[in-house]
Order: C-alpha cells, then sequence, then structure tokens
C-alpha cells in the first residue's frame, strides 16, 4: 500500500533476508548481471528497430482492435478472507471481484492486461508491508478474462526470487503472459509479445521503486529510480527497440510509477514519458502506482495514462486513505494497423469502484448498485474529472 522508507531496521531486516533468498535460489548458470551489448551493435540494432517502427508494408488491409488496461490489484488481507469464503474455505477464489467488469475485458477488448502488483510466491499469505499473495490469484486473473500481466511494481521483491519465480510459475500454469519480472537472465534478455488481429504488440513493464529492497542481480526486475528519470528512459527504450527489432509491430510500456495518492503525475513521470513517446519504437504508455487515477494525456502525439488507480484493494476513506483510491480506470485503447504502420486512435475509459464488504468491482454508474447510487455518481465524476475528456478521451457511456 505505501511506499516504505529504506532507512527502517525493520525494512533493513527485509532486505537482508530478501539478499538471503536470491543467493539460495540463483541459477549457477544464471548468475551474472547481464553484461550490456557492445555500442555498436546497440547502435545497429536501434537503427534497424527505427526503421521497421516507420518502413511500411505494401498491401497490408487495415485492423481495428482495442486493449484493455487496468489499474493495481493489491490483496489486502480483508480480500484474503473475502476470497477464501468465495472460495468456501478450500481456496482462494478472486474471480468474484471481476464479475461485473468482465464484459468490459471479453466484449469490448481484444486483449486484456492486468497489472500484478504483488509477487505470488510460496509460504503463507502475507500483506501490508510485505506482501505474498496465494496463486489461486492467477487462476481468478485467467477466468476473469485477462490475456497478460505486468509483473514489476514496487512490492516486486516482497519474497526475493522465491516470490519472483512463484508468480511467474502461476501466471505461466494458467497460459498468461507476463514481463517486469523474470526468473534467469535468459528470459530477461527476450522480449515478451502479445498477438492480437495479426498485429504484435511488444509488451515491457518496469518500475520506479521497490520499497528500498535491492536485488541482487539486474535481471530479475525491470526498475528505474525516479530520481533518473533519463536514465530510466533510456533503458525502457532499448527494450521496446529489442522488440521492434525482433520483429513487434507495436509497444506498449507498463510502468508503476509515480507519487501515490497524487492526482497529477510527478516531474519524473511527465520527464520519462516525454522520452518515452518521442521516439518512434513506443506505440503507446499505461501506468499505476499512485492508487488513484490521473490524467490520461496525449504527449508527442501519443496517448499516455499516467495512472488507471486501483482496480482492487481495501484502500478507501474508511481505511483512512483518501477517498480516491476506491477509484479506478479500465482504460480501451483503440489501435489501428495500417500499412504497416500501428497507432491509438482514441482511449475510452470505463470508471470503476470497489463495493465495500465483498470488493467487487462495479461500473462506476448509478445503475450498477442502486443501493450506493450517490457513492457510484460521486466516484464517477472524481475519476472523469481526473482522467479527462476529449475529442481523443471519453469515458465510456
Amino acid at each position: 500500500m505505501g511506499r516504505l522508507l529504506a532507512g527502517g531496521l525493520a525494512i533493513a531486516a527485509v532486505a537482508g533476508a530478501a539478499v538471503a533468498i536470491w543467493l539460495v535460489w540463483l541459477d549457477p548458470e544464471e548468475d551474472g548481471a547481464a553484461s550490456p551489448r557492445p555500442r555498436a551493435e546497440r547502435a545497429e540494432r536501434s537503427a534497424r528497430a527505427e526503421r521497421s517502427a516507420r518502413a511500411p508494408k505494401a498491401g497490408a488491409e487495415r485492423r481495428r482492435f482495442t486493449i484493455a488496461a487496468s489499474g493495481d490489484l493489491l490483496m489486502h488481507q480483508p480480500l484474503l478472507d473475502r476470497a477464501l469464503s468465495n472460495g468456501d474455505g478450500e481456496k482462494y477464489d478472486f474471480a468474484p471481484f471481476f464479475g461485473r467488469i468482465r464484459p468490459y475485458l471479453e466484449k469490448r477488448a481484444d486483449l486484456a492486461l492486468c497489472h500484478a502488483e504483488t509477487p505470488m510466491g510460496p509460504g503463507p499469505p502475507a500483506t501490508y508491508p510485505i506482501f505474498n499473495t496465494p496463486a489461486d490469484l492467477a487462476r481468478s486473473i485467467r477466468k476473469s478474462g485477462f490475456d497478460a500481466c505486468s509483473t514489476a511494481s514496487n512490492h516486486s521483491l516482497d519474497q526475493g526470487v522465491a516470490g519472483i519465480a512463484g508468480t511467474i510459475a502461476a501466471l505461466d500454469k494458467r497460459g498468461i503472459k507476463h514481463t517486469g519480472t523474470f526468473a534467469s537472465k535468459r528470459a530477461a534478455r527476450q522480449p515478451t509479445f502479445l498477438r492480437v488481429a495479426g498485429v504484435k504488440v511488444g509488451f515491457v513493464s518496469y518500475t520506479d521503486a521497490t520499497n528500498g529492497l535491492r536485488a541482487p542481480t539486474d535481471w530479475a526486475l525491470n526498475e528505474y529510480a525516479a530520481t533518473a528519470p533519463k536514465a530510466g528512459a533510456k533503458a525502457i527504450i532499448a527494450d521496446a527497440r529489442d522488440a521492434r527489432d525482433a520483429g513487434a509491430d507495436a509497444v506498449i510500456v507498463n510502468l508503476h510509477w509515480g507519487t501515490e495518492y497524487a492526482s497529477l503525475p510527478n516531474g519524473s513521470q511527465r520527464a520519462v514519458a516525454k522520452r518515452l513517446t518521442d521516439t518512434k519504437v513506443i506505440t503507446a504508455v499505461v501506468g499505476q502506482g499512485p492508487h488513484v487515477v490521473q490524467p490520461i494525456d496525449r504527449v508527442n502525439g501519443k496517448y499516455v495514462v499516467f495512472s488507471e488507480g486501483n482496480l482492487v484493494s481495501n484502500q478507501s476513506a474508511a481505511a483512512g486513505l483518501p477517498t480516491q483510491t476506491q477509484d479506478g480506470l479500465i482504460a480501451l485503447l483503440r489501435f489501428e494497423a495500417r500499412g504497416g504502420k500501428v497507432r491509438v486512435l482514441r482511449v475510452k475509459y470505463v470508471p470503476t469502484w470497489v463495493r465495500p464488504g465483498d470488493f467487487t468491482v462495479l461500473p462506476a454508474e448509478p445503475s450498477a448498485d442502486r443501493r450506493y447510487a450517490a457513492e457510484l455518481r460521486a466516484s464517477r465524476a472524481r475519476t472523469v474529472g481526473a482522467a479527462g475528456s476529449s475529442d481523443g478521451v471519453k469515458p465510456v457511456d
């Protein structure tokens, strides 16, 4: 829920334990830090990627498709208790949380992306401040209509490499594509691709914070320091170029970034977004992390969804946090592929609100639950006010 100060003794102890776990789990054949490619090789790959991004493909027909992207999945203890009750005490069933938004994922989108903020490692479940979410979440993610998940977040290192390996295994078992955290250096160097409407989409995920925990290798987690946006953007662009060089027609970048509970992007977010959208190899940027909705803007002519807020969590005014933490949105990015060029035509979005008690994610419309009509109306107004409404950005009616 909150980003922790790295200097505390408790975090220092956790960080030490995380490093110890990493050292036990490291594959002896994959224990080195990824070596930077020679400068000449990188330059040549970058040039080829830039040419690929702008080279028209003769005779290609126009295709349109929609990709959905949504906010944080943050399973606090009350959600774990409810999910266990949903599973009759024998398993954790999170799917009922998403039943009311599933039609948007399956009928309004051709591909749906989730953000798995917390690891699904071995051992007993745990919540704030050091999370460990049951692997049953992966089954519910698939059942609810999601096709792929970003996994780089400020909680990615909560359970060390065991947590990363568990998350990857859980998602792989359910056939869910993923990127952001990796079980080996070899996996980290392979671009992640999604296919939709005959288009090959590269998927890149990074985080700008890790709550003070440090990984012993540079390949297990895609991360950059919020205080170094130029270096962060450079690393992200390099990954996007690798995806282009490997055949991607478009690249979506998912970022866990920003200041918690801030309704506007901070300077680091703005700086990274400006650099990412200024390159031809990146098609769109979506984000989470602040736990509240932030604007959907066009930067250098490309769409940036700065923060989709929380999709589901126990955060709310009742928990002593800003009212907006109960809000979120599902961004529906409408793409067009034509003549070898892929672009986002517009972004519509579904304002969402988490119903207290059973944690069902509702469309933020008074008709979704008449008992909470006033709360739903207010939530929608907050989300539309934060995300915006313009010719290219509109809430779904």
